[in-house]
């Protein structure tokens, strides 16, 4: 009898450790939530971003050698551009994170962005109103992905839906311009491939995202071609310091404590 009562209440104990284990994660998810929604800080960083790339943008432009690509090579004669993440960089989606039934799809997601306004951060639209009023291209480059649905025409719905909640946030786009994942095969989430398509085209003077793949490939802990083995805490914090001079001159990061490659890594 002692044995048994002994048992039953380690199995008590571990329950109870693994419902405080979910809360303090919950609690802490909120948290990151909250902050991004309501802190003044979050507000004053989005403005820092893009006021200190407004700094930059005219010398960008008018100088010839000036890329946001580390490979990027005889783009000196092409017209400019800057490619553009969507969602924590232009858009937020702290709403729909601290209203969604776990697990995240894609579909929820879709769903929400069809039935709310899209909520812009700030500066963002006034930032990239100025860079178009000065004569550079925007492409916007997001992990949104293409995906057939029964109850919606096309092989793409999500493309429309993107390219609403950008003209919802003052960023007049059209789909020439939005590169959604898997809108071609080789479109993958991993985002290489579409800048290295804007660059085939354009001189990309900036990049802005909140995810270090929004920079740099091979940046998450599952890699995807044509990255060979995934990501680390350590590999990740190296990829910084080795492109040390390119943030907050051409690569500019948007806060995300809420979501993204950095949950994956250890």
């Amino acid at each position: 009898m002692t044995r048994n009562l002994a048992v039953i209440v380690l199995a008590a104990a571990i329950g109870l450790a693994a419902c405080a284990q979910t809360q303090q994660t919950r609690t802490t998810e909120n948290d990151a939530i909250r902050w991004v929604e309501s802190a003044a800080e979050f507000q004053a960083l989005s403005l820092q971003t893009y006021n200190s790339a407004a700094e930059r943008l005219h010398q960008a432009i008018a100088d010839p050698d000036w890329s946001a690509l580390p490979d990027q090579r005889a783009a000196s004669t092409l017209p400019v551009a800057i490619i553009f993440d969507i969602d924590e960089t232009l858009v937020s989606n702290a709403a729909f994170q601290r209203t969604f039934e776990p697990p995240f799809t894609n579909l929820k997601h879709h769903d929400w962005n069809r039935n709310y306004v899209a909520t812009p951060l700030p500066g963002a639209a006034d930032f990239a109103n100025k860079a178009r009023a000065a004569g550079v291209t925007l492409f916007f480059v997001t992990n949104r992905p293409c995906e057939e649905r029964a109850d919606m025409p096309g092989s793409c719905p999500q493309e429309a839906t993107t390219i609403g909640d950008l003209v919802e946030s003052g960023i007049a786009a059209d789909s020439d311009h939005v590169m959604l994942a898997l809108e071609r095969p080789e479109w993958t989430s991993e985002k290489l491939h579409r800048r290295n398509h804007v660059a085939e085209t354009h001189r990309v003077i900036m990049l802005f995202g909140d995810d270090l793949g929004d920079f740099i490939a091979c940046s998450r802990a599952r890699p995807l071609h044509p990255c060979r083995e995934g990501a680390t805490a350590a590999s990740r914090a190296d990829s910084i310091m080795q492109h040390a001079g390119y943030w907050g001159k051409k690569w500019f990061v948007l806060p995300n404590p809420m979501h993204g490659s950095w949950t994956t890594v250890e």
